[in-house]
């Protein structure tokens, strides 16, 4: 859909490529350079390695912990979760009846964000014991977030460096414990560790290994000094990398959360006058995001529907601030295969394509469990705020594009009824 221009879009999605690409990096360092079979009988994953994913992990939780109560005072006065289910991106059916939780639940879910984000990432450095609890501790507030909202595959991702906070004493439960088990197989190889006296002589796959990881180690450290100096600035930068290779970067999510849902309406109408009275306009439906107050808020974790974000963050900015709307507009205008197939409804599918399109702003909000919109099926109750673009005809959006150098999509051809 062209190049986005919308900071807040861009920099949500920079910082889910970017934590997926250092938990990759990292990911490379947990298997040797040479063929299993060249290295010795037992060759525990580096300690090194190991703390690489439990840095990754402390700056994600860390990072996120300090943008919340510097970026927006409904975390410091525990207010955030009376609006965050209803505003965030994507809500999903149990966003909205979570929704409704008593104030004090709401209170005490802040409360446990700032335990988690805060303080919980410091147990890594406190021994074994505190370091299980920590990575038990993480991964249960990943999954919470994956049942209470369509945050894509980020909290799945989330949860793989939390796993190097485990050893395989506390993993052993999850193997089988028979003769010819794993878990059996892991404890025989402990043991033997254990007694032997005499080091084995390290061939060079080994030594290379250690030299690799050495490096890693230094050029980890190196790269996370001005990822440090930013997490204790007053001024911290959320979603950012300070090296061009972005392996070493600072994370932050959730700095402010939005008080009221807006929503973009995208509208088409096959009237020659859009502002006839008679004109009727047909909304087009997107797969996830609120649109029809009838339809149920979707569930799609770990999925992403990126154009639903991107038209959540264009709700509560302007049409000008994010032009790929326009683009979009055009696309439907012309009846564009690729881009009707990242919708789910095209109220126009097997008819000639609309002569008019338009975007219209709405307010939403859920409506109250038990009462009277949700007993007539009603999920979001919403209210007209008035229009986000006017109409457009296809006509209209020629030199628009050619300015932009964007390929005006092939009109369709009309047919006399």
């Amino acid at each position: 859909m062209q190049k986005q221009t919308c900071v807040g879009a861009c920099l949500v999605c920079w910082g889910w490529e970017s934590q997926l690409l250092e938990t990759g990096f990292l990911g490379i360092f947990l298997s040797p350079l040479w063929t299993l079979s060249r290295l010795p009988k037992h060759t525990p994953t580096s300690q090194i390695v190991l703390w690489g994913f439990r840095w990754l992990i402390f700056r994600i939780m860390l990072g996120a912990g300090l943008i919340k109560v510097r970026g927006d005072k409904c975390w410091l006065d525990l207010t955030c979760m009376d609006f965050h289910y209803e505003t965030q991106p994507v809500p999903n059916p149990i966003a909205y009846y979570l929704h409704r939780s008593p104030w004090w639940f709401h209170r005490f879910e802040t409360l446990s964000n700032h335990f988690v984000e805060l303080l919980v990432p410091f147990f890594l450095f406190l021994g074994r014991r505190m370091r299980i609890l920590h990575g038990v501790l993480q991964i249960l507030f990943q999954v919470i977030l994956i049942i209470s909202g369509n945050l894509s595959f980020l909290n799945w991702l989330t949860i793989v460096p939390s796993l190097a906070c485990f050893d395989d004493a506390a993993l052993g439960f999850l193997f089988p414990s028979g003769p010819q088990g794993l878990k059996k197989q892991v404890l025989e190889m402990q043991r033997e560790d254990t007694q032997r006296v005499q080091p084995k002589p390290r061939d060079r796959g080994c030594l290379v290994r250690q030299v690799v990881n050495i490096s890693l180690g230094i050029l980890v450290a190196w790269l996370s000094v001005p990822v440090v100096i930013n997490l204790l600035s007053s001024r911290q930068i959320m979603n950012t990398s300070f090296n061009p290779l972005r392996i070493v970067n600072t994370y932050g999510a959730f700095g402010s959360v939005t008080k009221e849902r807006t929503e973009v309406i995208l509208q088409g109408t096959v009237s020659p006058n859009a502002s006839a009275p008679d004109a009727v306009w047909e909304d087009y439906e997107f797969k996830c995001k609120p649109g029809d107050p009838w339809r149920q808020p979707c569930l799609i974790s770990p999925y992403h529907y990126r154009l639903d974000w991107l038209m959540w963050f264009a709700a509560f900015q302007t049409y000008e601030q994010n032009e790929w709307i326009l683009h979009l507009a055009g696309k439907l205008l012309a009846g564009d295969a690729e881009a009707l197939a990242l919708l789910a409804v095209n109220p126009f599918e097997g008819r000639t394509p609309p002569r008019w399109i338009r975007g219209e702003h709405y307010r939403y909000k859920f409506s109250l469990p038990g009462g009277q919109h949700a007993t007539q099926g009603k999920w979001w109750i919403r209210k007209r705020i008035g229009p986000y673009f006017p109409p457009l005809r296809l006509e209209d959006l020629k030199e628009y594009f050619k300015t932009r150098e964007w390929p005006l999509p092939e009109p369709p051809s009309r047919h006399t009824h």
